[in-house]
């Protein structure tokens, strides 16, 4: 009942007040800790955070890790340093009970779900479980022909450390590395964890080359001939004017409506849909709902697959010459579809510079041809060439974007579209492998 005066100095004495404090014996029992989260310290390695569940833990004790379920022993040693989180500082202690919030440094092996506890304790504590990545890029050295010009991290060494410096801590990332190739594969929960992760690589001065994003499939363990794709149920909050048009896009992407109900002023859409369905479709949501909806979306199950989808996407305009693009080619080349290039900008051979407004198979065009010079004037020479505005690529726009045999290049100030086989004739050779959807990964 207490006015705010600014501040949230009443909020926080309600909360003292009213939230009990947590339970746990302090006293007599033997430390454990649910470990939540894990912090990367470049002076002490891997940290665990959690909050002590029972017993006091001090720095110089013996523990343990215990796994998840089983409760097997994964590692053995000695606090080194103990951490007390105090809002958003951290205060070294040299002691630590049952409720304080906690880190603690020395068990490099730790995960995430993992019980830290005493010798003693041999049951692991019961846990929320992660969901499992649903799909996944894979993460290449930018080979295109402009490579280098502006990155500093080039090397496929320096971006395989920085990805598994990040697996460190971000724990619904899995990096996975077949140990031939130069790549990375990189399985995560959605395009926007992958769009940020590239994101703040390519502001750390990274350059990459970044596949389309694919959905991990599973063998079926009772028949394997047949292949589960994960499903997710997703919920969305939309005006009731526009309920038809979200219902609508995804049934067509094979989702299947599971409730329908008014919550407030607006409907409460429920939907099942397989993964695959969902790529791509945030975009499209902010557009039907002219950025008022509300989607949250959250792992299901591993359930049958549902076959192809309809195809969305247009064919493209690739670029067969490398060099500056000019306004009198790209003049003659937009009449064909929309352009992704500008005047002035650097292209080369292979590069995505444009969709088609028809649909068919993609053709090769040559934005760099320059206007012949003479000293013969002819009616209309000298018109003024206008050209459509190009609206610069967002990563979760291309990422939803991007075609199976294209890529996406990715350097600290450009996000280019560019075909997988940069040489035509070796990509006319391999466009005639056709390749399902399902193909794509099965775990």
């Amino acid at each position: 009942g207490q006015k705010a005066n600014g501040n949230m100095v009443p909020l926080l004495d309600a909360i003292l007040d009213r939230v009990p404090p947590p339970r746990g014996q302090r006293e007599g029992a033997p430390f454990s800790m649910l470990v939540t989260q894990l912090e990367a310290n470049p002076y002490l390695g891997k940290c665990a955070l959690g909050r002590v569940t029972s017993g006091i833990v001090s720095v110089g004790d013996s523990i343990r890790v215990l796994a998840p379920e089983t409760g097997d022993v994964i590692e053995a040693g000695k606090v080194t340093k103990l951490f007390l989180r105090s809002g958003v500082q951290q205060i070294e202690m040299a002691q630590a009970g049952a409720g304080d919030l906690v880190a603690i440094s020395g068990v490099p092996k730790v995960g995430v779900n993992s019980t830290i506890a005493s010798p003693d304790v041999t049951t692991p504590l019961e846990f929320i479980p992660i969901d499992p990545p649903t799909i996944s890029v894979t993460f290449s050295v930018n080979d295109s022909p402009l490579a280098g010009r502006e990155g500093t991290m080039l090397t496929s060494n320096m971006i395989r450390d920085r990805l598994l410096r990040e697996a460190e801590t971000n724990v619904a990332l899995q990096i996975v590395s077949d140990g031939k190739s130069e790549s990375m594969e990189v399985r995560g929960r959605g395009e926007l964890q992958l769009s940020v992760l590239i994101e703040t690589m390519r502001r750390e001065g990274f350059e990459l080359s970044v596949t389309p994003p694919r959905v991990l499939f599973k063998r079926d363990p009772e028949n394997p001939k047949f292949a589960l794709e994960p499903y997710e149920e997703i919920t969305v909050d939309v005006d009731h004017d526009v309920s038809g048009n979200v219902i609508e896009k995804l049934t067509k992407r094979k989702g299947e409506l599971k409730s329908f109900v008014d919550v407030a002023d607006k409907a409460r859409i429920v939907f099942h849909i397989p993964t695959r369905g969902l790529l791509g479709y945030a975009s499209e949501f902010k557009n039907d709902t002219h950025g008022t909806g509300v989607m949250n979306h959250a792992f299901l199950h591993y359930g049958e697959y549902a076959g192809a989808f309809e195809k969305t996407r247009k064919s493209s305009m690739i670029c067969m010459a490398q060099g500056t693009a000019t306004s009198y080619a790209l003049n003659m080349v937009e009449a064909r579809g929309r352009l992704f290039v500008r005047n002035g900008d650097d292209v080369y051979s292979g590069m995505v510079v444009g969709e088609l407004s028809k649909d068919g198979t993609d053709l090769d065009v040559n934005p760099t041809k320059a206007k012949q010079l003479t000293n013969v004037r002819a009616a209309g020479k000298d018109e003024t060439i206008r050209l459509t505005p190009v609206k610069p690529w967002s990563l979760e726009a291309v990422i939803a974007y991007i075609n199976p045999d294209e890529a996406i290049e990715v350097t600290p100030s450009q996000i280019r579209l560019r075909k997988q086989i940069l040489d035509p004739t070796r990509r006319k050779q391999n466009s005639r492998k056709r390749i399902s959807d399902i193909s794509h990964f099965i775990d």
